[in-house]
């Protein structure tokens, strides 16, 4: 980073200013929180972390040092559950993320499944076979999700990261209520859980290994 870039001593100073204040304010809320699950401590531990984080940056861009802690940010966790304690229903939000990384086996697949159809329309098999958008349609149309899941080098894909949240409902819906809009009403305070799955999970695994390695060679 260039001089111009970083931060001043006053800057840095500033940060840690706010760290203070962010610490007194996570503790006045944590005296006086009405449960576990009070929204005031919420706010004030994503408070602190946003500060001890900007502090954290500004301390090694400017001095090359960082703090001895880590408080984990507010990405990192869900908000305090306000559902039902017994939920009645539940709504299973899925998202999976997939490049084409082959476009030209994801056609030939696809192709192979309209061809072993003998419903297909004969207008549309050419179209199959040279469009990835009308591919897509058949390979998803053809498999569950789950099925790609497992199998998606087989269809040229290549997986991104992926979430898996289970949400309480005091009932279940109406049929065709939600199909409009399917996740325009998820509520992240009424998750009871919920499963991530990212590559940068494996970086960081892979990074704490190489430290520990680090030290291991350090140590006399």
């Amino acid at each position: 980073m260039s001089d111009a870039a970083q931060p001043t001593a006053a800057e840095v100073r500033a940060a840690a200013e706010a760290v203070k204040a962010a610490l007194d304010r996570h503790l006045d809320a944590v005296e006086r929180r009405t449960g576990d699950d009070d929204p005031q401590v919420y706010e004030a531990f994503n408070a602190l972390a946003a500060a001890a984080e900007a502090y954290d940056e500004r301390l090694y861009d400017r001095y090359d040092e960082v703090t001895p802690f880590e408080i984990p940010g507010a990405d990192d966790s869900l908000p305090p559950y306000v559902g039902p304690e017994e939920p009645h229903a539940l709504s299973v939000l899925i998202r999976r993320d997939y490049a084409v990384a082959e476009p030209q086996r994801l056609l030939a697949q696809a192709q192979r499944i309209t061809d072993l159809d003998p419903d297909t329309d004969e207008n549309t098999v050419p179209v199959v076979g040279s469009s990835v958008h009308a591919a897509l349609g058949v390979l998803f149309g053809e498999y569950e999700a789950d099925e790609i899941a497992s199998r998606h080098k087989e269809f040229g894909l290549e997986e991104g990261d992926s979430t898996l949240w289970v949400s309480a409902a005091d009932e279940l819906p109406e049929p065709g209520e939600w199909l409009s809009t399917p996740f325009d009403h998820a509520d992240p305070q009424r998750v009871v859980c919920r499963f991530d799955v990212s590559a940068v999970f494996d970086e960081e695994e892979l990074e704490d290994d190489l430290d520990e390695e680090d030290g291991l060679r350090a140590a006399p």
